[in-house]
C-alpha cells in the first residue's frame, strides 16, 4: 500500500467517510449474521463474562411493554453453542425499528432447563439479586428497554452467576 492511499483512507475514515458494518469487529453468530454483517435492522447481542465455556447460549428479543421476559411472550429466540474463547456476538432479527428488550441464559450443561448453575443477563446490566428470581421481580422496564433504528444496534450484555446469595458476574 502506497502512503498516500493509506493517508487517504485513515483520513476517509477519520471523516466518517467510511463505515463498517456493526459486525466487522468479530464472528456473528446465529440464522440471521447476514443482517447484522451488512448493517440492516437488527440487534447484534455482544454477550461477555462466561464461567465455563459449555453448553449452549439463549437469545431472546421482546418487545419493550409490560409482558417481556414473561413465557412465550419473546419475539424471537437464537440457541447457539457455546464458543471456545471471546466473546459471542449474537445476531437477532427484528420486525423493524422500536424498543426491545433482550434476554440471554447460558445453559451451562446444555439440557434445556434453568438450572442453579447457569448464567443469565438482560439489555441494561441491571443489578439483580437471586430472591428477584425467586419472587419473579423484573428490572423497571427503562433500565432494560432500548431502540433500535435502521440499523444494526449493538448491546453488551455481561453474564451473571449465582454465587451463594448474590448474583453476580465472574469476571
Amino acid at each position: 500500500m502506497s502512503k498516500v492511499f493509506l493517508a487517504g483512507l485513515l483520513a476517509a475514515s477519520a471523516a466518517g467517510a467510511l463505515t463498517m458494518p456493526v459486525a466487522a469487529q468479530g464472528a456473528t453468530l446465529g440464522p440471521s449474521a447476514a443482517l447484522c454483517n451488512s448493517n440492516a435492522t437488527a440487534v447484534l447481542v455482544d454477550v461477555r463474562g462466561f464461567k465455563q465455556r459449555t453448553g449452549t447460549l439463549r437469545v431472546q428479543i421482546y418487545a419493550a411493554t409490560s409482558t417481556y421476559l414473561e413465557k412465550r411472550k419473546w419475539l424471537d429466540r437464537v440457541d447457539v453453542p457455546v464458543t471456545r474463547a471471546g466473546n459471542m456476538q449474537v445476531c437477532v432479527p427484528v420486525k423493524g425499528p422500536g424498543s426491545y428488550v433482550i434476554s440471554v441464559r447460558h445453559d451451562m450443561n446444555a439440557n434445556g432447563k434453568s438450572d442453579r448453575s447457569d448464567g443469565a443477563g438482560l439489555s441494561g446490566n441491571p443489578d439483580m439479586k437471586v430472591t428477584d428470581f425467586i419472587f419473579k421481580r423484573k428490572p423497571k422496564l427503562a433500565t432494560v428497554s432500548f431502540a433500535v433504528g435502521g440499523a444494526t444496534r449493538r448491546v453488551p450484555i455481561v453474564l451473571n452467576y449465582v454465587n451463594g446469595l448474590s448474583f453476580d458476574p465472574v469476571e
